[in-house]
């Protein structure tokens, strides 16, 4: 019997092979030393049996096949019980970055319409005391106690105890979850992701980075530290060790408590955003158990991966995922390439994120802000100039949840022919995706990115749409610039801004100088990175640099800087 396209799926198969496997584990209490016991584990038959339970007992509570539940849970198994029990149910869990601000997050709850609200206790204060979730009638709590109107998470696996297996036989174009953005640039979206687009990037990262399930004990160890690419793992036949860690605070994480679960579980992966790699770089200790590093959510400073590759094993793979929540992964490279190309970065070339990864469609568009409701060819530009990219594959999302017009902006409707529509869905595995063959066409998403394709049909990525400068003597994108500036040894980061109307704007480097730098030295800095600029064709005409104390960035990878704010305090201080 052919399995239901359902990231849950693996579960019943891995337990019935490997029943005593712990598949995840979670921090815990805490020894005398300071550091987690890792005393919260569950192995894959308790994933499988108790995710079963909690399905049946959402089902008795009302949350079923299509319910939208909203989940505020905190990385502990609860979170991982709650989230394949809800795929198994068929329900669509709801997940929202409980760090940013919260207007937006509370306009993400209203947007999202959830028949359901699960959350901590915490959770459910801010709730009741903000007005989240309006529309969620189910109310569960993961607390001992709850609240008139609310149900503990422990009833309601109580409730399903003996109902038996929970695996709904969901269809491929069926909602899966909506995962919210993380609105580095803007209020964040709703991403619609159905089955097929988990079962996608299953087997595309599977197959991309050569992780393959092991029959033996202690073998494929993954330590995430942005938990929801965890529920990857039992998929992958990987054990996840969940870091002692606050996750939508990378850059402060503890290095020392990082080592401590790798060297304890002999973790040989590892997964993070640059900034929780730049923490690992600075601590300086090698990691001699990691096979295969990842690292994705924003470009990893090459100087960044030339340390952290100098800590790993000769024989270990640091491998830079390019793409985004709407569509991961799209292509990728390893460090030692990153390396080779990094003389280029620091000219100006852009930041090489490598080949597409199969079987995408990766193409480069003219830059246009406005919708385009279909493909055509003549869209494309010639390699080596810098356009829009594209993207068109199997993990390509379809839509923003309730959000029309982004959607439109984002997607491109590519009609096919009836061969070509075979061999594309052959491709990709999509053979039972019958109602997409029938209609013919596929879904090209709009990254929101620019870059170019060079000669060998690599990538090359140069910032956001929205963060190109529209200067008087053409376009200024922010990856070709700011790379150039940040070989300075005084600069930690730069920031290209545009002061002005489109068209007529003037460009501004913000600089953040390295953390003990006096701010006696600007005026020298400033002058040598104009001196600087002054070596390339594209950065001669930035006059204007600005010395910032410390750059805004996003709440989900501390990586990416908020230009947003940055271009509004820059042409404050320009007068």
């Amino acid at each position: 019997m052919t399995e239901p396209c359902n990231i849950a799926a693996a579960l019943p198969r891995l337990a019935a092979e490997h029943p005593d496997r712990i598949a995840i584990r979670c921090p815990g209490k805490r020894a005398a030393n300071g550091m987690a016991r890792y005393d919260l584990t569950l192995t894959h038959a308790e994933l499988d049996a108790r995710s079963d339970a909690i399905a049946a007992g959402l089902a008795r509570h009302g949350v079923v096949r299509g319910s939208r539940a909203v989940v505020m849970v905190r990385p502990t198994p609860e979170f991982f019980l709650l989230m394949f029990a809800l795929f198994k149910a068929g329900a669509v869990p709801v997940l929202v970055d409980p760090g940013i601000d919260r207007r937006a997050l509370r306009q993400c709850l209203d947007e999202a319409q959830p028949q359901a609200f699960i959350g901590i206790p915490l959770a459910h204060v801010a709730r009741r005391l903000l007005g989240w979730a309006r529309s969620a009638r189910i109310r569960i709590t993961t607390g001992k106690l709850a609240w008139p109107g609310e149900v503990t998470l422990a009833e309601v696996e109580r409730d399903g105890q003996g109902a038996g297996a929970q695996l709904a036989a969901t269809a491929p174009d069926e909602v899966a979850a909506i995962l919210f953005t993380s609105g580095s640039t803007g209020v964040p979206k709703g991403v619609v992701y159905r089955h097929r687009h988990f079962v996608a990037q299953v087997a595309m990262l599977g197959a991309a980075f050569g992780i393959t399930p092991s029959g033996r004990e202690g073998d494929g160890v993954n330590l995430p530290t942005f938990p929801p690419f965890a529920l990857f793992d039992p998929a992958l036949g990987v054990t996840s060790v969940i870091p002692d860690m606050d996750p939508t605070r990378p850059a402060a994480a503890d290095p020392r408590k990082l080592h401590d679960a790798i060297a304890r579980f002999g973790v040989d992966q590892l997964f993070g955003s640059p900034a929780l790699m730049a923490v690992l770089t600075r601590h300086g200790q090698p990691l001699p158990t990691i096979k295969r590093v990842m690292s994705a959510g924003a470009p990893v400073p090459t100087e960044v991966v030339a340390t952290l590759r100098g800590l790993l094993p000769d024989d270990a793979q640091f491998w830079t995922p390019y793409g985004a929540t709407e569509c991961l992964p799209v292509a990728l490279i390893e460090g030692r390439d990153l390396q080779a190309t990094r003389a280029a970065t620091e000219r100006g070339a852009g930041t090489c994120v490598g080949r597409p990864v199969a079987p995408n469609v990766v193409r480069i568009i003219r830059i246009d802000d406005a919708a385009i409701e279909c493909w055509s060819d003549d869209l494309c530009v010639a390699d080596g100039e810098v356009g829009e990219i594209t993207v068109a594959g199997p993990t390509a999302t379809d839509s923003y949840f309730n959000r029309d017009a982004q959607t439109r902006l984002a997607k491109i409707e590519e009609a096919l022919d009836s061969a070509e529509a075979s061999s594309v869905f052959a491709r990709a595995g999509q053979r039972e995706h019958t109602s997409t063959a029938r209609r013919a066409t596929r879904v090209v998403h709009r990254m929101g990115d620019v870059g170019y394709l060079d000669g060998e049909g690599r990538l090359w990525f140069c910032g956001r749409k929205s963060h190109r400068v529209e200067s008087a003597s053409g376009p200024l994108y922010t990856e070709p610039v700011e790379p150039v500036f940040n070989v300075h040894p005084q600069v930690r980061r730069t920031a290209l801004v545009g002061v002005g109307e489109r068209g007529a704007q003037v460009p501004v480097l913000c600089v953040e100088l390295t953390e003990g730098v006096a701010g006696r030295d600007w005026p020298r800095i400033e002058n040598e990175l104009r001196e600087i600029g002054r070596q390339y064709p594209h950065t001669r005409g930035i006059e204007r640099f600005l010395r910032h104390k410390r750059f805004p960035v996003d709440i989900r990878h501390n990586a990416k800087i908020g230009r947003e704010k940055l271009a509004p305090w820059a042409a404050k201080k320009l007068g």
